[in-house]
């Protein structure tokens, strides 16, 4: 082994903001493969940037091996508009030259199989990539990289935008054909211990080292933080439990007492039981009765693109179901359909059905409230399963501290939002849950938390997710959206739906190339004229909701107004189906 970079007491930190990282020490040698973790905001990106001496710590330093190759991957990319998928990835348009001449790349095999594995077997090398969406940009530069040789492999958030196929692809690759030193930050926890050997956690503006992936790094953390309170137990009540050793006299003190810690079983003595599924089905049968969604030779569309075709699929009280696909294959349109958003010949849902749909774009949420009063606008008291929970209660098992809850809504971040809106809509005591990637811009510790409340929901929950580890973890029944109109049942779970589209690569081929055929640039200019049509309603939205609070004794204005706002929501879901398809067909 060799060493590649050392920090030694590096301290960074920007403005208001303050210090992210103080007097921190580590080091990497050149066949470590570390997954950087920790909350939000702690300091991972800015951890990356000085490894990659893309910044200087503002104290201590940062040293590099002489001719260290780095190559890295940045959350926010900047690739130049007029550049083809060709010049980014092979040409000069990003990064330097990966090859002369065309047909040394054509030639080879593995640069062909980075490309389809990262599902851009349908984009032509001549595509420019200026008029694609983010996430096949971010793919774009992640194949850049791959097929480039470095002694560092720097990836930030490296598996955004990738379904679980391509997820899987990606760490099979890192695995197997990455030779290099590997550092990665992510929020992917299956991707964590399917790659790395190392941890690093960022948190208190200092890095904690730990061997082993995601799973070993839990254990380790948690008996770190069972020792630590063990300690601080002990100091608490040191002067108490003195005092009632004197008092028990002097044959007490003839022998003294034995302690025997076993960390292992220490470690399991709390591990809560797996889910009562039996229990949690009668809960789940007593609120909603016998029926919740049933589809019947329904065929469904996204704009002209076709997800079921003539599909029976049958969802009852207490199933937890996860559905599966590439991006899209139709899984958001689905659960649209589940939510009353969009209708179908042949659907029908329960009459005591109360879905709650967390969607993938950032609902509006109450600005000018702090969050703890933007939760009470929902709800004071939360029944969660077999427990009751106040806001305040509810709040933190969603990370948000004493002194955050009193945060203005309008200051928080991107991540803390999703977490609001996740919180706000349990507080609404829902009894079926349709959630669209709702591990989105969330933290491990938050994640762990969101599966802990899981575990424990009463009610039906439809899931669809790229997050392998969540997946596994909550859902029992696993269905495919394949992308050739059918739905397929995975009684193997995961791995049945990767041997799946391994087996017929064709469905999805075909759904790649549809998309590949419609213009980009139109699509885009339908995509932001919906857009704006949208914010629009929301704007008459609240003015008639203003109107309907000030004339609430007039009650024939309230009828007036009332009528107006369902045209409106009418107008408004139609708008939302489209910006669905569109969306869909630029992800």
């Amino acid at each position: 082994m060799a060493n590649l970079i050392n920090l030694d007491r590096a301290s960074k930190g920007y403005g208001p903001t303050g210090p992210l990282l103080t007097d921190v020490s580590i080091g990497l040698e050149d066949t470590d493969r570390v997954g950087v973790v920790g909350l939000n905001g702690a300091g991972k990106s800015t951890l990356l940037r000085l490894l990659a001496r893309l910044e200087e710590p503002d104290s201590g330093r940062v040293t590099l091996r002489r001719d260290l190759r780095v190559s890295v991957l940045p959350q926010s990319l900047n690739l130049a508009q007029d550049a083809t998928v060709r010049d980014v990835v092979l040409g000069e348009a990003w990064l330097p030259a990966a090859f002369g001449a065309e047909h040394e790349w054509a030639g080879d095999a593995g640069i062909r199989g980075i490309l389809d594995g990262l599902g851009m077997a349908g984009l032509g090398l001549d595509t420019p990539v200026g008029p694609m969406s983010g996430g096949e940009r971010r793919r774009i530069a992640l194949a850049a990289l791959l097929v480039r040789e470095a002694d560092l492999l720097i990836l930030d958030e490296p598996t955004n935008h990738l379904d679980i196929a391509g997820v899987n692809w990606l760490a099979s690759w890192l695995r197997e054909k990455w030779k290099g030193a590997l550092v990665v930050v992510t929020h992917d926890r299956w991707f964590l211990d399917a790659v790395c050997d190392h941890i690093w956690e960022v948190a208190d503006l200092q890095v904690r080292a730990y061997e082993g992936g995601y799973a070993a790094w839990v254990l380790a953390r948690a008996e770190r933080e069972r020792v630590a309170a063990v300690t601080e137990s002990r100091r608490q009540n040191l002067l108490r439990k003195e005092i009632a050793w004197l008092r028990r006299g002097p044959p007490a003190r003839t022998s003294k007492p034995k302690f025997r810690i076993d960390a292992a079983n220490a470690l399991i003595a709390d591990v809560p039981e797996a889910r009562d599924q039996v229990t949690l089905a009668k809960l789940a049968t007593a609120r909603l009765g016998r029926q919740v969604f049933d589809l019947v030779d329904v065929t469904l569309h996204a704009g002209p693109k076709l997800i079921l075709n003539n599909v029976t699929w049958h969802v009852g009280p207490g199933d937890r179901v996860a559905l599966l696909g590439a991006n899209g294959a139709g899984k958001s349109t689905l659960l649209r359909l589940l939510a009353g958003m969009t209708s179908a010949a042949g659907f029908t849902a329960g009459k005591t059905v109360k879905p709650a749909f967390l969607s993938q774009e950032l609902h509006e949420l109450p600005g000018e409230l702090r969050l703890l009063e933007a939760v009470e606008q929902v709800a004071r008291r939360v029944k969660l399963g077999d427990r009751e929970l106040s806001a305040a209660q509810l709040a933190e098992v969603f990370g948000f501290t004493d002194r955050r809850v009193w945060t203005p809504v309008a200051d928080l971040s991107g991540g803390e939002r999703r977490r609001l809106q996740l919180l706000r809509l349990l507080a609404a005591e829902p009894n079926v849950l349709l959630l669209d990637e709702p591990t989105n811009d969330l933290d491990t510790d938050t994640l762990a938390s969101l599966e802990d409340l899981l575990d424990t929901w009463p009610g039906t929950m439809v899931v669809a997710s790229h997050d392998r580890y969540l997946v596994e973890r909550v859902c029992d029944k696993m269905y495919a959206l394949p992308g050739d109109g059918t739905l397929r049942h995975l009684p193997g779970g995961v791995d049945a739906y990767l041997s799946l589209i391994a087996s017929e690569p064709a469905a999805v081929t075909d759904s790649v190339e549809k998309t590949s055929k419609i213009d980009p640039r139109q699509a885009k200019k339908d995509f932001a004229r919906v857009e704006r049509q949208l914010s629009k309603l929301a704007e008459r939205e609240d003015k008639l909701h203003a109107a309907m609070a000030d004339n609430a004794t007039d009650y024939a204005k309230v009828a007036e107004l009332d009528s107006s706002l369902r045209e409106l929501m009418a107008d408004k879901a139609a708008l939302e189906e489209e910006w669905l398809a569109l969306a869909e067909l630029l992800s």
